[in-house]
């Protein structure tokens, strides 16, 4: 795409700006309280490409200035000022109109949303609570140190250690975006703690990631659910366990059951347990959309199918393989510990350059 192309969509998006900020201040739409919190959502998006846009303009600009300067100026002091600032741009130019390409594709809009994580031991038995306890600390650390805020909302443990689910909430800035690449079947291979033979054993957990509904993305009707209460179990000591703090919801339309035990407060885990019933709703309007364009693209990395095996561990060789793009790590206890990042930018490329292509830019 040339430069000149690149300026004309540009353009609109100046425009669209301009036009968004002048509405973001209107009173009428201030008073609309749904339609202000979708304007201010796309007022931040255009603009980080509105700055993008400027830099990648000036740049051109100083590009062609430079070689006027070249072609025409003649002392000599200032060509060459002209040809060094000449070549620093134009290295950096392949990058900033990258950039702006994959700013003027359309994001999932979910990707700026908290997200709810899910881990459920698959096959396996007992092992496979162990590797979903093993993958709850994996995710844990890697946002952990993203600085992300990551609270437990259920979970029912192991016979043996792990769990057999477990429902994680993770709150912080763009956190849907990111681990939505995580949602599928990860198997494990290596001898399990309760093997006496020293068998290599294949075990499976599936993650699910959900983008977090807010309030006003999802309308619930309160006849349409059945709250229970009941006694927590696990830790947070007697009070926890001996008032019914824990909630169970249950939305009749679609059946779904959500619950949340993690708070004393009855009424801070029925907020929570709201919070995800939201978004479990939220998801299957949602799972359309991926579904939508997972249709169009041949190599969809985040499908947000959870039956398709996306990851392998295999101890013994020490050594992690993601299936979607054919990528094989030797790093399994740094990856164990949290360090997932190399595996996401890889994902995250391989879904740009799709993105890309199907936008023609």
């Amino acid at each position: 795409m040339s430069n000149n192309l690149i300026l004309d969509k540009l353009e609109g998006v100046f425009i669209r700006f301009k036009e968004v900020g002048q509405l973001i201040t209107d009173p009428e739409v201030m008073g609309d309280m749904k339609r202000f919190v979708k304007l201010s959502k796309e007022y931040k998006e255009l603009e980080a490409v509105t700055e993008a846009a400027k830099e990648y303009k000036n740049a051109v600009d100083t590009i062609a200035e430079s070689k006027d300067i070249i072609a025409n100026e003649s002392d000599e002091e200032l060509r060459e000022m002209a040809k060094m600032e000449l070549e620093d741009l134009e290295v950096k130019l392949p990058d900033m109109e990258q950039n702006i390409k994959l700013l003027l594709v359309p994001a999932d809009p979910e990707d700026s949303k908290n997200a709810i994580l899910e881990i459920r031991a698959g096959t396996g038995g007992d092992e496979a609570s162990i590797f979903a306890g093993d993958l709850a600390r994996m995710y844990t650390k890697y946002c952990e140190a993203r600085g992300w805020k990551v609270s437990i909302s259920s979970f029912s443990e192991g016979t043996s250690g792990g769990y057999k689910e477990i429902v994680m909430n993770v709150n912080g800035e763009g956190v849907y975006g990111v681990l939505k690449y995580e949602s599928g079947v990860h198997r494990v291979q290596r001898v399990p703690q309760t093997e006496t033979q020293g068998r290599v054993h294949t075990s499976a957990a599936s993650v699910a990631v959900l983008p977090e509904a807010e309030e006003f993305d999802v309308d619930i009707k309160e006849s349409d659910i059945r709250k229970d209460t009941y006694c927590s179990s696990g830790p947070g000591g007697q009070s926890v366990n001996t008032t019914y703090s824990a909630i169970r919801l249950t939305h009749i339309p679609t059946n779904i059951v959500v619950t949340c035990q993690d708070q004393k407060s009855q009424l801070k885990n029925l907020a929570k347990a709201m919070v995800e019933l939201r978004s479990r709703i939220y998801a299957m309007e949602h799972q359309k959309y991926l579904d939508e364009i997972s249709s169009k693209r041949k190599t969809m990395v985040s499908t947000g199918d959870r039956s398709a095996k996306i990851r392998t561990y295999n101890y013994p060789q020490g050594r992690v393989t993601d299936h979607r793009i054919n990528l094989t790590l030797y790093n399994l206890s740094a990856v164990m510990d949290g360090d997932v990042q190399e595996i996401i930018d890889k994902l995250q490329i391989e879904e740009n350059a799709e993105r890309l292509k199907e936008s023609g830019l």
